[in-house]
């Protein structure tokens, strides 16, 4: 009979497991960028300063690099539909491994994807004028990271609870998805819209992390955004690590 391992053992095998198939296949990454470069393209012109200026992209890009974590991250939980169909994951279940390891290593596994996300993005919008500043970049990563997490957690919550109908998974993500994205701020500013859509934005954590991501991109360390993104990612972490893991724990 083998000792029993660590929960940061557990939790780093089922990271490497995960990571895996993104190093096989890195192109998924990039498809996922598609949608906001779409947006970056064909949306920034449509702002004051059209897309060669300076001041649009530094409001612009930070918001784009959300939404593609955001996309990303929602999305996560369809990997693991897949796997409960194929009967991988009942195997996982079975396993020795800790059930938490199960969903906090795959969440830890969506913060690769992003930094390469990033990269790209930066790498496309820097020709044009963005200008990050690199601590703040640095700074607005991690909080990115500390997001991501949690909206992981979260998709892999829903997919299971709806591992036996696909159409609940999709349901409730797309749903979710563009009333995030616009109540953020990403798209257009809030603070021209009237004011219910104002207070709604509010109680979207996702309007923090952008606003501390424009301000973190542009070298705004000590603006107040910043706190409230942090505050915002670490609070949308707990929830998320806390929802997977109970969700995680009743799997069968």
């Amino acid at each position: 009979m083998s000792a029993p391992t660590s929960p940061i053992t557990d939790t780093v095998t089922v990271f490497v497991r995960e990571l895996r198939p993104v190093l096989r296949d890195p192109f998924s990454v990039v498809f996922s960028l598609v949608q906001p470069l779409i947006f970056l393209a064909l949306f920034a012109p449509l702002l004051p300063g059209g897309l060669g200026g300076e001041s649009t992209l530094q409001w612009f890009v930070p918001g784009i690099v959300v939404m593609s974590c955001l996309f990303a991250t929602l999305s996560t939980g369809a990997n693991l539909l897949f796997e409960i169909q194929l009967g991988s994951h009942e195997r996982m279940l079975v396993s020795p491994l800790r059930r938490s390891a199960l969903i906090v290593g795959r969440a830890l596994k969506e913060i690769v994807p992003i930094l390469v996300q990033t990269a790209i993005i930066l790498l496309v919008t820097l020709p044009f004028g963005f200008r990050p500043h690199p601590l703040g970049a640095l700074y607005g990563l991690l909080v990115l990271s500390v997001f991501s997490v949690g909206v992981g957690s979260l998709s892999y919550a829903l997919a299971l609870v709806s591992k036996d109908r696909h159409w609940l998974f999709w349901g409730v993500q797309q749903t979710l998805m563009f009333p995030l994205v616009l109540l953020a701020g990403i798209m257009l500013p809030v603070s021209g819209g009237p004011g219910w859509l104002q207070t709604l934005s509010l109680f979207n954590p996702l309007t923090y992390v952008v606003d501390a991501q424009r301000a973190l991109f542009n070298g705004d360390l000590a603006d107040p955004s910043v706190v409230w993104g942090t505050l915002a990612s670490a609070a949308v972490a707990v929830v998320g690590l806390w929802v997977g893991i109970a969700t995680m724990r009743r799997a069968d």
